[in-house]
Parts: C-alpha cells; structure tokens; sequence
C-alpha cells in the first residue's frame, strides 16, 4: 500500500504540469461512454477516486473535493494563459505545482507516512473535549491559562478554542508547506542541470518567500491570542469566525482606503454567513454519515437505501458549499494583497 502512495505521488507530484499539457492525457472526456466524471482534469480524478477508496472522514473528503475543484478552477485558468503566452517565467505553473503536492500532502497521499496529526471523523470546532491539546506547548499553556482566568464565558471560550484550533491548523498548513519545499529542493538537486540553476534560485527564492510570510501570519495570530488571553474580548470585535477575523486583520494592515475597508467589511459579513452555512452542512454531513452506519448495521434494506440518498444529497451540498467558501476566501485574499500584503493561503 506503502508502494503504491509512493507510486502516486511520484506520478502525480513531479510530472504534474512538466512540459506542456496534453488534451487528451489531462482533460477527461464526458462522452466516452463511461459516464460523467467529477474533474476535467484527468490527474485530478486520480486523486479523488484513490481517496474515495481511502474511506477518508465525509467531511475530510468534502475539503478535499472542494481543494481539488478550486486547483482545478486555476489549472483551466492558467492554460488559457498559457496558451497566450502570459507566463513564460513559469511562476503561476510553479504555484501550481506546489498547491498541488500540498494537496496531495495535506490528505496524506504524497506517500510519505506523516507523523502530523490528522483530523479525526469528528468535527473540530463542535466536539470541544476538558483536556484536549493542541499538539504545541504554547498553545497548550496559553490556553491553559485563559481556561482558568475566569475572564471568559462559556460562549467566549468556544470562540477562543475555535481561534486556537485554527492557528494549531495554521501550523500544520506550514509544516506541510515546509516539508513540500524541502523535498522539491532535493528534487531540484538531483535532476537540474546547471544551466537551469538561475531558474531554480528564482522558483526556491518565491517558495522561501511564501514560507517566510506564513510565519509572520502565525507570529502574528499568536500575538494576538496572547493578547485576547490577557485582556479578555473586547467590543471591539468585529467578527467571530478564525478566517474572517484572521482576514479583517490582513486588511487594517494593508493600504486599504477607509471605504474599500467599510466595503470590505461588509463582504466578510457575507463571507462569514457563508462560513457558518459551510460549517452547518459539515455538521449535518457528519451526523448523516453516523446514522447510515448505524442503520448500515441493523440490514435494513429500505432505510439503507432512504438515508443512502440523505447521505449523498448532504456529501453534495457540502462540497458545494466549500467550494464557494474557499472561492470567496481566494478573492477576498488576493483582494486584500493587491494592496500591500504578499500573502498565499492553503
């Protein structure tokens, strides 16, 4: 099985945009008599099937289909450009790339055993256990700390525990970053010849960039639990959601016009309903797929079939629904970078 990761990886990880695409190799053809097919990029069907038969947790596998549509999105986008020759350096096939093992890193299916913790079959924000960790000392201590303050509500602390699982997610998200670069750079050392050398130091000199900005933002989402811990909330928060808080805080620090912050504010009310209906569905998803078990179990057939149904309309309007919120997430950040801030989201 190990082999067989591996396999994949290598296959899908290092030849994933070298050279030029081919039409028939990447693009799946509808009409071939097989059906429909979920990606119109042939590698990115390979790795849902493969992780449909990985029995991922339903929401586990609903962000992966959302990640893959949203890669998808930008590999079409990026052909057209392509083809008018507007990126002749190849940094946006480059930023591919690297999504893509990201991918493929992030799901535990770039053939490495990954030491990380994975998210288990419950949902993180909503099964909040007395004595959870979040796998860091400082994060552990700070939390600790607040837990015991007597500064928060019972409401508050489960906002401030969603704050702290975001930015335990947020180190992930750069340990699998860190871990991507540092195997692309051996990659480079082993197969680029020396006359490719100034191109190698520009795309490592982007991904060290990318590296370097992800631990300022987890310097700076730190700081800013520290503060919340010792001073308690204050009115004047704005948001409650991690990303949408994690955003407003991107955008005050940008050069944003007092009114393109007042128009931006409003649009992250938006995002954030759209947050709170993604996370909605991910709970409804989650307890759909507990009871198919249990009535798996039991044999009947009819009701088999019945919650079967619930089961996929539910994966469906999931996926859906991520796909749209990670969409905005995309627009609203690179929004915000346009004006002053170089910033690359998972």
């Amino acid at each position: 099985m190990r082999l067989h990761c591996l396999f994949l990886s290598v296959c899908l990880g290092v030849g994933v945009m070298a050279g030029k695409y081919s039409r028939e190799v990447n693009e799946q053809k509808v009409s071939d008599g097989r059906g429909a097919v979920e990606f119109r990029i042939a590698r990115l069907n390979q790795v849902w099937e493969k992780a449909s038969r990985m029995q991922l947790a339903p929401v586990r596998l609903s962000e992966l289909h959302s990640d893959l549509k949203i890669q998808e999105k930008d590999e079409l986008q990026w052909k057209k450009l392509k083809a008018e020759g507007l990126d002749e350096a190849g940094e946006r096939e480059a930023k591919l790339r690297r999504n893509f093992n990201i991918i493929l890193a992030k799901y535990g299916m770039d053939g490495k055993k990954d030491s990380r913790a994975l998210d288990s079959n419950t949902l993180k924000d909503h099964d909040a256990k007395e004595g959870d960790m979040f796998d860091d000392p400082r994060l552990d201590k700070l939390w600790n700390k607040a837990k015991s303050s007597g500064k928060f509500s019972e409401e508050e602390l489960q906002s401030l525990r969603r704050e702290f699982q975001h930015h335990k997610d947020k180190i992930y998200e750069y340990n699998i970053v860190m871990d991507t670069v540092s195997r692309t750079e051996e990659i480079h050392k082993n197969v680029i010849s020396p006359l490719e050398g100034e191109e190698k130091q520009s795309t490592l000199h982007e991904k060290h960039t990318d590296l370097k900005q992800r631990m300022k933002d987890l310097n700076q989402g730190f700081e800013r639990l520290r503060r919340i811990t010792h001073e308690g909330f204050t009115g004047e928060n704005e948001f409650k959601e991690p990303r949408v808080i994690e955003l407003w805080e991107m955008a005050r620090r940008s050069n944003l016009s007092e009114d393109e912050l007042d128009s931006l504010k409003e649009e992250l009310r938006h995002f954030e309903i759209k947050v709170e209906k993604h996370q909605h569905y991910q709970e409804q998803l989650e307890y759909s797929h507990q009871k198919l078990q249990h009535v798996e179990a039991l044999g009947d057939k009819e009701h088999i079939i019945r919650h079967k149904e619930k089961y996929n309309n539910l994966a469906e309007k999931a996926r859906e629904m991520g796909y749209k919120m990670k969409k905005h997430l995309q627009d609203i950040t690179s929004k915000i970078s346009r004006n002053g801030l170089q910033h690359n989201e998972l």
